[in-house]
């Protein structure tokens, strides 16, 4: 379970501070899902940011399972983030010279997988988001669809507790952008996942049971008895 707790981050910008999140007090139960929306330079990334422990509050504390991530050393941190959290980018940020199946195995090294335990879990984890014929294919050889289909197979992979995604249907058309969420959905219903997302698009938004409204840094939550 995620529990924030006066979460407070600041930037200096020039001789200004920016107040990227001004006292964020949030829970997010185990297997739960909440969608972050709002609007630009609101502190939906900022947000997200924290809760994978990529960045550190200002102030407050960002506890999962009940370690404190602002409080971790940055070894601990770094081995929370690699054996808990799956991450999921708008960007795919795939390597390009490397295949499907060795883009999703490299989720696997920092946990010391063997190499034979890595490809076969790899293709199992793409074989689950509808590319088992594709393993041998680089990226420049794929939709963007798919390979935001290798992205979410390299998150899940490791078997995290927690999917965190920013905006990972906003580099995709319409028609793309409903099959990508439909298979984030099944992936989380199926594993137990905890399911962040972070969007701009409003129609996804009310498809999530949870909605986190973000303005200037604090955040208004919306409950959606309809999803």
């Amino acid at each position: 379970m995620y529990t924030l707790q006066g979460v407070t981050k600041q930037y200096k910008r020039g001789k200004s501070t920016v107040h990227a999140l001004a006292g964020v007090d949030l829970t997010v139960e185990d297997g739960g899902r909440l969608v972050i929306q709002g609007p630009t330079g609101g502190g939906k990334s900022t947000l997200l940011q924290m809760l994978g422990g990529l960045d550190r509050p200002t102030a407050g504390s960002v506890e999962l399972d009940g370690m404190d991530l602002a409080k971790l050393s940055e070894a601990k941190l770094t081995k929370v983030r690699a054996q808990n959290i799956g991450f999921v980018f708008q960007s795919f940020n795939l390597i390009p010279t490397l295949t499907a199946q060795e883009n999703v195995e490299t989720a696997l090294v920092p946990l010391g997988v063997k190499a034979s335990e890595r490809r076969r879990r790899a293709a199992d984890a793409l074989d689950s988001v509808g590319l088992g014929e594709r393993l041998g294919h680089v990226p420049s050889e794929m939709s963007g669809g798919q390979q935001q289909r290798v992205a979410i197979a390299r998150a899940l992979v490791k078997q995290p507790k927690v999917l965190l995604a920013d905006e990972p249907t906003g580099n995709l058309d319409e028609s793309m952008r409903d099959e990508i969420m439909e298979v984030l959905e099944t992936l989380w219903k199926e594993h137990g996942l905890t399911f962040i997302m972070v969007t701009h698009d409003s129609a996804l938004a009310r498809r999530a049971p949870r909605l986190a409204t973000i303005r200037k840094g604090k955040v208004t939550i919306t409950e959606n008895a309809a999803a």
